[in-house]
């Protein structure tokens, strides 16, 4: 009798893993792609945003925990990657783990200081530990003040491929966005990740289970914090500099954009809100100011149209789960 109520439940799994299995392969496709067609420094910038989306929307799309400081962590993390590879002289590998693990044991401060509360509450304390940090790095000396680190050498992976060639670089940026992308996805649709999603749905639900909720939040997001310091990492190198704008409030509300224009609670809305952002930001840049104009209006229609974000629009036309 189990086995025959199970079916029903199966069936939409595995249909559910199809149908993200395809799309992933065509993202993998168009991205590989891409680079022929598209500058690949646009691209990689749009990747870079793309984990840090994803990253920012584990804790919002899957716990329910609305952060305003994920600027902290993306920041801090090109801070000390940069630091890393121009002071220290450490290879690109050794410099990434850097920037992540400071991304990470910021993730644990924050965490374990603004888990407790909720809402609003938790919203404000991540953006004041942001700000307070932000100040930090504005009056640091190894941050550079506001001309930042400039000038970061990309060095030699593993000491054989260079990533001062950009078909090379953005190989490498690819493979570890991808990565990261299938981790976060695994998180997703693990146990772990159910758990997460009671704890969105009720937490007081969950906890009369027998789950200890807040260890639950804690956990997602100092993961959430550390990818998003793996993405801050990836951008320091990629530019070749540090500066204010990664640890800027605007930038929290930049992945916010991200995330909500994309679909929240998506799998591949978070990438297709980085990309359109990020093109945005690029190819409007001419209009000046206007740009961000130009944004909100483009955030109010998408709020409008498409109220599940423009993944979650398409995911609920075709039954099929993104």
């Amino acid at each position: 009798m189990e086995r025959v109520l199970d079916e029903p439940v199966l069936v939409r799994r595995r249909n559910a893993g199809r149908s993200v299995g395809a799309a992933f392969a065509v993202m993998v496709a168009l991205l590989a792609a891409a680079p022929f067609v598209v500058y690949p420094v646009f691209l990689m910038k749009a990747l870079c945003f793309a984990l840090f989306a994803c990253a920012f929307n584990l804790l919002i799309g899957y716990v329910g925990l609305l952060s305003f400081g994920h600027a902290l962590f993306f920041g801090w993390a090109s801070y000390l990657t940069a630091y890393a590879a121009k002071a220290w002289a450490l290879p690109p590998e050794l410099a990434i783990i850097v920037g992540t693990a400071t991304a990470a044991v910021l993730g644990i401060v924050a965490g374990g200081l603004a888990i407790r509360r909720q809402g609003i509450y938790f919203a404000m304390i991540t953006l004041a530990l942001a700000q307070m940090m932000y100040f930090f790095a504005l009056r640091a000396k190894f941050t550079g003040g506001e001309d930042g680190i400039q000038g970061v050498p990309r060095g030699r992976l593993f000491g054989f491929f260079d990533l001062a060639d950009k078909t090379t670089m953005y190989v490498f940026v690819l493979v570890v966005v991808l990565a990261g992308f299938l981790l976060i996805y695994r998180i997703i649709n693990s146990p772990f990740g159910e758990v997460l999603k009671a704890i969105r749905e009720n937490e007081q639900r969950t906890i009369s289970l027998g789950y200890k909720t807040e260890r639950y939040k804690l956990f997602a997001f100092v993961l959430s914090a550390t990818l998003s310091g793996l993405a801050g990492s990836l951008n320091a190198l990629v530019f070749q500099l540090a500066s204010l704008t990664d640890v800027h409030w605007t930038m929290s509300g930049d992945v916010m954009l991200m995330t909500l224009i994309g679909g929240l609670g998506t799998v591949f809305g978070p990438v297709v809100g980085a990309f359109l952002v990020v093109a945005m930001q690029n190819y409007l840049a001419s209009f000046g100011q206007w740009v961000l104009v130009i944004q909100g209006a483009v955030f109010v229609a998408c709020v409008l149209v498409f109220r599940r974000g423009i993944v979650g629009e398409i995911a609920a036309a075709l039954r099929v789960r993104l």
